[in-house]
Formats: structure tokens, C-alpha cells, sequence
């Protein structure tokens, strides 16, 4: 397969990665990027359309830019403002409604939707579990419920669509140096100072039981979403993550701070006092929602896509907290550097 691909949500930590895997594949004609702000940044053979899937005029326009497409893949995604849920609703959901129909009036033979480990419901930390594992999500944080609703809204757009190729991506959480700054903001605040990422800084570091986590190079996952979109075979969901899993013990070594058991009451308390107090973007559901997601098994793309990881989620997290420092970012509006403290 070869021609045009269109993605949505390109200027932000996935959207960089994805166009810039596209427009380094030869077979790859022109990628057209859609944000709602066009960057400053120009990847070679590749067009910029603003768009704010969140507005019900964007439907037409969205067929119009979609028409002659050979693949869409849907990356767009709105982490905040979490004390308005129904914002989040507006791009998240009713955008992403928008993307599937747009994808089918405008016959597309493909779709790659950026789902999320977040989509599935509580599961084990000893072991990884595969694709078969339930999506409902965490009901109570609004960025797992809003990416399990689309797991319910694609097992009916398939039923009504079978010629149309959907894939399913279901990464772990992903990092990179160029989004530090863009992460900092969305889950720490603007004011979070990148010293905080120094080893050595913090003298200790709170062992949370079940706060066991994967990580995954962007770029990597990037690889994932552009042999997905070109292959005719690749169909259904794939899990993405790179090993070793992350606990307090792997982090204190990075930090080189000293794991100290915590209450998950005692930390969650702490986070809902100050989202309350708007100091801290990040909501207190979503910390309950990470205590709960499962570990991920990669067998699938491996074995479908022939897909691995090239780096361990250790060098992963330790590039993006250097990323931290240095106040790291790209020439987008969600990804722009900012270096604080």
C-alpha cells in the first residue's frame, strides 16, 4: 500500500512521532496533518489543516480533507481541563464520533485509533494480560471512561463497516524528551520545576502499593501506528509496551531516592487536595485509574506486525526526565519548551 495518510491530533507527543515515521517511509505519498493550530514545524511532503473536532461544523469538513485518504489515524486527545469533564466529552467522544463517520462517508479503507491502556478494566500488576482482557475502563476517571466508550462506539462502527479496517492501538504510557515539557503541564502544572527530575533531588520517593506501570518510547509506538496504517493484513487490537515495568524501586534507583511505603489513601488524599485547589492538573480518579491498569503483553504486534520495541522503559523515562531539565519541547503549541525552577 503506498498514497496519502491523514492524522489527527499531529502536532502533539504521538502526532510528532506518527508524522515524522510517515514522512520517513518512501512508499508514504503526503501525510496531512489536522490540529486545531497550525505548527511552525514543516516535515516534508506534508499539509496542515486546522481543525477543532470538538465543533459540530468540523463533521463536513472532516469528509472533505478525509476524501481520497488510503488511511486516517486518530491521535487527537484533550487530557484537560479535568475539572470539566464535559469539555473533555465535546473533543474526546463526540470528536472522535465525528472522525469514525467522517472515515466512512469518505470511504477510507483504513482506521488507526489511538485507544490506551487506560481503556481496560482493573487488572493484575504480577503478570501481563493480552487484548482479550474487558475495556471498561475505570468508570470514575473521565480519560478511562472516555476511551472505553470507544472501544463500545468502534465494536459498532465494525459491525456496520466490515470493509473498513479498523486497528485498535493500546499503548502503555508514553514519553519522549520533546514532550517533557508538554506532560509537565498537563499532569504536574506549569510551575512544576524540572529540578524535581534530578537525581539526587528528592530524598525519597512514596512505594504506593499498585503503582506498577509500562512505559514506552513515542517513537516506538509511532513505528507501531505506521505499520498498522500500510499494512492490508494488520486488523483488531494491539497492546504496545516495553519492559522493564516501573515501581518505586526502579524509579528510586533513577531518582537515586528511597523507596518509602505509603498509603494509597494517604497519596491520593494529597492529590485531590491540591486538584481541588487547582494546583495540581491531574485529578485524584486518575491516580485510582493507574493504581488499576493491568500490565500489558506485546505478543500480538510482535507476532502480527513484527513490531519490538528498540528501547527499554528505563532509558524511556530516564530521556524524558532529562527532557524535564531542559525544559525540552518541539515547535508545536501542545509540545513548546518551557524550562521552570
Amino acid at each position: 500500500m503506498s498514497g496519502r495518510i491523514v492524522v489527527t491530533g499531529a502536532t502533539g507527543n504521538v502526532g510528532t512521532s506518527v508524522v515524522r515515521a510517515f514522512t520517513g517511509d518512501p512508499a508514504v505519498t503526503s501525510v496531512t496533518g489536522i490540529a486545531r493550530r497550525v505548527p511552525e514545524w514543516r516535515p516534508e511532503r506534508t499539509e496542515w489543516k486546522a481543525l477543532d473536532l470538538a465543533r459540530g461544523e468540523s463533521a463536513a469538513r472532516l469528509v472533505e480533507v478525509f476524501r481520497g485518504a488510503d488511511a486516517v489515524v486518530h491521535l487527537a486527545w484533550a487530557f484537560q481541563p479535568t475539572h470539566d469533564p464535559v469539555t473533555t466529552w465535546r473533543t474526546n467522544v463526540l470528536g472522535s464520533l465525528r472522525v469514525f463517520e467522517a472515515v466512512a462517508a469518505a470511504g477510507v479503507p483504513a482506521l488507526v485509533h489511538a485507544s490506551s491502556v487506560g481503556a481496560y478494566s482493573p487488572g493484575p500488576k504480577d503478570r501481563e494480560v493480552d487484548e482479550s482482557w474487558p475495556t471498561h475502563g475505570w468508570p470514575d476517571a473521565a480519560y478511562t471512561r472516555e476511551k472505553s466508550y470507544l472501544e463500545r462506539a468502534l465494536d459498532a462502527f465494525e459491525r456496520e463497516h466490515p470493509r473498513i479496517r479498523v486497528v485498535r492501538m493500546r499503548p502503555a504510557f508514553l514519553f519522549k524528551k520533546e514532550s517533557a515539557s508538554e506532560q509537565r503541564r498537563i499532569f504536574g502544572g506549569r510551575f512544576l520545576p524540572g529540578a524535581v527530575a534530578r537525581p539526587g533531588v528528592l530524598p525519597f520517593l512514596p512505594d504506593v502499593p499498585g503503582l506498577r506501570v509500562q512505559a514506552l518510547h513515542t517513537d516506538d509506538a509511532a513505528e507501531a501506528y505506521r505499520i498498522a496504517a500500510l499494512s492490508a493484513d494488520a486488523r483488531g487490537p494491539f497492546n504496545l509496551a516495553a519492559g522493564p515495568p516501573l515501581d518505586a524501586q526502579v524509579l528510586g534507583r533513577m531518582f537515586g531516592a528511597r523507596p518509602v511505603r505509603v498509603p494509597a489513601g494517604a497519596v491520593r488524599a494529597a492529590i485531590a487536595a491540591a486538584w481541588r485547589m487547582r494546583v495540581l492538573p491531574a485529578s485524584p480518579h486518575l491516580f485510582d485509574a493507574v493504581l488499576r491498569v493491568p500490565l500489558l503483553d506485546s505478543g500480538r504486534a510482535r507476532d502480527v506486525l513484527g513490531w519490538r520495541p528498540t528501547r527499554d522503559a528505563e532509558s524511556v523515562v530516564e530521556e524524558f526526565l532529562a527532557g524535564m531539565r531542559e525544559g525540552a519541547g518541539q515547535a508545536t503549541a501542545p509540545l513548546r519548551g518551557r524550562l521552570v525552577g
